[in-house]
């Protein structure tokens, strides 16, 4: 089961920030995947593997051509 995601995507990931919200938007995609979350502007960098496994879901989709 591969989710599909692209840069600048909204996701929502299986645990919520501190923060309280749980919508990220994918700022950088390579090895490692940077996100930042919508409410707070916190931005945290994680490996691809792990921010697939962590991913609940895409929330919004951008469309890149």
């Amino acid at each position: 089961m591969e989710k599909e995601f692209v840069l600048n995507d909204i996701v929502e990931m299986k645990k919520p920030h501190p923060c309280g919200t749980n919508r990220w938007k994918i700022i950088r995609m390579g090895m490692d995947i940077r996100i930042k979350c919508t409410g707070c502007q916190h931005s945290v960098m994680i490996p691809r593997r792990e921010f697939e496994r962590k991913l609940k879901k895409v929330l919004e989709h951008t469309e890149e051509k």
